[in-house]
């Protein structure tokens, strides 16, 4: 069993650091923590066996972050240590899942026997998930990885549509993985050992579409040879998934509509129908209902493929799911030959900084890279692609970045996190300290905003700019 990991999580700093350090001269791996709140996101950048948690804490509770915990990370096992211990706390804390529960002082030999149970139980329950996921077949959902809600709604809509022949359309901009969550649906159908068939309608010339998706007869025009099969014919008790289905040419809409109606196809060239049993889903990156109402796709087409939709969510609206999606890039582009990587805290917090425009594919582009380029076992911020070192949050259609006015380099140069507080100060004086208003106004979600608030200690009243204001005219 490798180095157990503990992280403590206590507001008093003699306490938390006397514990911390009788637990690594044990052996085990700790990290601390003084509030819950930085707690989660220790949790978010780290995988832990162990929470040791205080119940009296300023801000997140010892109950509430157990709940927390308890929820995203099953298998992670929280001991309650507290000074203000009751039979009633210690039944609740129990009851809501904690694996034990401690009253200080409490000796080292207890302290150390408890947190190594504890470790021992998550090492078990991570073996014993990681065999039945593998025995179910189920590691994943075809490669859709994430704990945000907005996603896990995506993965219980594909195994709740996927034993049908249900037409299923797939919304969401690019790089936002609308083919794997197809091939997903595809996966878990009775269809799975058939080919699944994809084609993206906006690659293939408008002159050659007809005859991809239906085929052609032998001498149907010069140079037809032999008799080809179509996509449809291809895709026969399958699966076919039209990328990008808004780009579809008029024309060739209206033969697509026939075919989901008629359940019939004839080649180009032929002069007789034949039945296809194909179950059609598709997918775009923009609003059908908008190419509707400008005239660019028929309504009836649009109203025969729109009975059942999945919207994929953007990466920036759930980058609690980035160091997730990280990790299963590392490992998916890691060399066998080489030792496994990792990718270092200050890293992944510029890689969830990131506002991503080109979503996971972007996300898994820029991995690669840095695999590729990183010369040790760690990830670090240099071997990250310039775009996303540079940390710039894409402002949403509509809205004004936040300004920087207000502040003058020194002659002597400055310290870019003190910018960074001041901006951050700025922008939360200007809301009147209202978090998601200024979290907006920044561009930044509420998670990544408060961790910065709490990196800072920033405070209403108590907060000075660092870095000189230059005069307003």
């Amino acid at each position: 069993m490798s180095q157990a990991s503990v992280l403590v999580v206590e507001d008093n700093d003699l306490e938390r650091q006397i514990t911390a350090e009788t637990l690594r001269e044990e052996g085990f791996s700790v990290e601390e923590a003084a509030v819950g709140k930085r707690a989660m996101e220790l949790l978010a950048l780290s995988s832990f066996d162990v929470v040791l948690t205080d119940l009296m804490m300023p801000g997140m509770s010892g109950d509430e972050l157990l709940a927390k915990v308890h929820f995203a990370y099953p298998s992670t096992q929280v001991v309650v240590l507290t000074a203000h211990g009751t039979i009633d706390s210690a039944v609740k804390a129990m009851k809501n899942g904690a694996f034990y529960y401690l009253t200080k002082p409490t000796d080292r030999e207890t302290l150390v026997m408890t947190v190594g149970k504890a470790a021992e139980l998550a090492n078990l329950q991570q073996e014993n998930q990681l065999l039945k996921r593998k025995l179910e077949g189920k590691f994943e959902v075809e490669g859709i990885i994430g704990q945000d809600h907005a996603i896990q709604e995506v993965i219980r809509m594909m195994r709740k549509v996927a034993p049908s022949n249900t037409t299923v359309l797939i919304q969401g901009e690019s790089g936002t993985g609308k083919e794997v969550v197809a091939r997903g649906i595809h996966r878990l159908s009775p269809r799975a050992q058939r080919q699944f068939v994809a084609i993206n309608c906006s690659a293939i010339p408008d002159t050659l579409i007809e005859n991809e998706f239906f085929g052609h007869e032998r001498g149907a025009f010069t140079g037809a040879t032999e008799r080809k099969q179509g996509l449809f014919e291809t895709a026969d008790k399958s699966t076919l998934f039209l990328d990008e289905i808004a780009d579809l040419p008029q024309g060739l809409q209206a033969k697509i509509l026939r075919v989901l109606q008629e359940r019939e196809v004839r080649r180009v060239g032929g002069n007789e129908s034949f039945h296809v049993d194909v179950r059609l889903i598709a997918a775009t990156n923009k609003s059908l209902a908008e190419e509707v109402a400008e005239g660019r796709f028929r309504e009836d087409l649009y109203y025969r493929i729109n009975v059942v939709t999945i919207t994929l969510p953007p990466l920036r609206d759930r980058r609690g799911d980035i160091p997730l999606l990280a990790n299963h890039a590392l490992a998916k582009f890691g060399r066998p030959e080489a030792r496994a990587k990792e990718i270092s805290r200050e890293a992944m917090e510029v890689l969830i900084d990131y506002s991503w425009p080109g979503n996971v594919r972007q996300l898994e582009s820029a991995i690669e890279r840095a695999t590729l380029l990183c010369e040790g076992d760690t990830i670090l911020p240099s071997d990250l692609p310039a775009e996303v070192l540079a940390r710039k949050t894409m402002a949403k259609p509509g809205e004004r970045p936040a300004s920087s006015d207000g502040f003058d380099i020194p002659p002597e140069g400055m310290n870019f996190e003190n910018f960074e507080r001041d901006l951050i100060l700025q922008a939360m004086e200007k809301s009147d300290w209202i978090i998601a208003k200024a979290a907006k106004m920044l561009g930044m979600s509420y998670r990544t905003l408060q961790y910065r608030i709490d990196k800072f200690g920033l405070k209403r009243g108590e907060s000075k700019p660092l870095l000189p204001v230059k005069p307003r005219a």
